[in-house]
């Protein structure tokens, strides 16, 4: 029989099971209820949500309509023209996320330049920028080493970071700026339980015969966990549902390793789970 093994942490983080709490008891209080955009990145779970009326917002919603800010934050000038409209206006930022807002505000308080480790276009990215903004501050995104170029002339340096990055980048980054920047002030804003996933991955990928990463593709700790997983073990590969398990990627395995990303529910990795029993009992017990 084959051995599955579920790293301790995978799935819903705090945030984002707070997000989805708020949502469904939003249900039950308002007719109709609208997320600003995806509440979280998992389109499968999303599409649990409509079934409750908690839809993303496609339309405009009419006057005295419920929406939530999502799991991700949104740029607070963004909130003010929702409440303008008659909305109101439920808050299910992840309070890791409020963190980063309420860091770079300190820091540009500070005289620092900002410097966000992130992807540029992702909606927490975006929304902390908007808190820089409000806040009077000056910064910029760091995605790759080509982006430090706008930094190397500026005296004080602030560092945050999106908090589902990759912490061995955010070393990386930091690292460099040490050697280029007089002034480095750095904020750790990487929440908890993306280390706690990473260091899971870094122990559990190299142990076992195939890695299984489950999340949406569009969510980017779980392609983080993946590429980690890669690193270490070729034979990984990334799903959002039971479906995509190729039966090819369990011939002869003896030993397959779990994780999920922090939008990824626990009903999802029980349902992959379930579906590798069944392919190993007619695969992995050829070994």
């Amino acid at each position: 029989m084959v051995e599955i093994i579920v790293a301790p942490n995978a799935g819903f983080c705090f945030g984002v099971r707070r997000a989805v709490k708020i949502a469904e008891d939003s249900s039950r209080s308002s007719e109709r209820v609208f997320t600003l955009g995806p509440i979280i990145h998992n389109p499968q779970e999303v599409n649990r949500l409509k079934k409750l009326g908690i839809s993303p917002l496609e339309e405009e919603p009419s006057n005295g309509s419920t929406v939530i800010i999502r799991s991700h934050g949104i740029p607070p000038q963004k909130e003010e023209e929702l409440k303008k409209k008659g909305l109101k206006v439920i808050d299910a930022t992840c309070p890791y996320v409020k963190a980063v807002h309420e860091a770079v505000c300190k820091l540009a308080s500070e005289g620092y330049f900002i410097v966000i480790v992130g992807e540029q276009n992702h909606p927490e990215v975006i929304g902390t920028l908007g808190y820089l903004k409000a806040c009077g501050g000056e910064g910029t995104v760091v995605e790759n080493f080509e982006d430090l170029k706008e930094v190397f002339n500026r005296e004080k340096v602030g560092v945050v970071s999106q908090t589902t990055q990759s912490e061995e980048f955010f070393k990386e980054i930091v690292g460099e700026l040490s050697l280029w920047v007089r002034e480095l002030k750095i904020i750790n804003t990487i929440c908890n339980a993306t280390s706690l996933r990473q260091e899971e991955v870094y122990k559990l990928a190299p142990t076992v015969d195939v890695m299984i990463v489950i999340g949406g593709k569009n969510s980017g700790n779980t392609r983080r966990l993946y590429t980690i997983a890669k690193s270490l073990n070729s034979r990984t590969y990334h799903v959002e549902t039971p479906q995509e398990l190729n039966p090819e990627w369990f011939e002869g395995v003896k030993k397959v390793g779990i994780t999920a990303g922090a939008s990824t529910p626990d009903w999802i990795i029980e349902k992959v789970k379930v579906r590798i029993k069944e392919i190993c009992l007619e695969f992995c017990s050829q070994s």
